[in-house]
């Protein structure tokens, strides 16, 4: 069964929103100008080292407890394959769930620099999920459990638990046996 309905109820439109803040507006400049009124630099510079180091790392016990340092919430047996990304700027907003695995090169972010806003939002992956090879996961977005994403996808909406979903943005292609 394929889920390509228009979003029709209030439930519905709840699901497909993303739940972001606002921390800065700006009027004079594009708002990446004022990260360092939202983040110290040294935080930044520190989380940058981490996470470049953990892209390459083979070790998935040594990668996952570099990203715990970050503030990222990192559950048991979780697996994060080669260059894979984590916002350097809010990894605390991060939370992925146990036996879940992120693949290759996919980038987990939980900030978006506008020209005239900074906006965050948490990102909830739940448990046992598999994030195919070269996926982006905007903030805001909540992955239930059981999930999995098709590679080369743009998550941009929340995703329910046990379906397959996938595409550019993702969309629930399949519920899961």
């Amino acid at each position: 069964m394929f889920y390509k309905k228009l979003i029709k109820t209030p439930a519905e439109k709840e699901i497909v929103s993303r739940r972001l803040r606002v921390l800065i507006k700006s009027v004079d400049r594009n708002s990446m100008w004022y990260w360092r009124s939202v983040k110290s630099p040294l935080r930044v510079a520190l989380n940058y080292i981490i996470v470049s180091i953990s892209r390459i790392l083979p070790s998935l016990s040594l990668k996952c407890w570099l990203l715990r340092r970050t503030g990222m919430k990192v559950g048991e047996n979780v697996s994060f394959g080669l260059e894979s990304t984590i916002d350097i700027f809010f990894p605390e907003l991060i939370e992925i769930g146990d036996n879940s695995i992120v693949g290759y090169n996919s980038v987990i972010l939980a900030h978006e620099f506008l020209v005239d806003e900074l906006r965050v939002g948490e990102v909830k992956i739940g448990k046992n999920v598999t994030i195919g090879a070269n996926c982006t996961i905007l903030p805001g977005i909540e992955i239930g459990d059981g999930a999995t994403i098709s590679a080369h996808s743009l998550v941009n909406r929340d995703i329910p638990p046990n379906v397959l979903a996938g595409g550019v943005p993702a969309v629930v292609i399949r519920e899961k046996d």
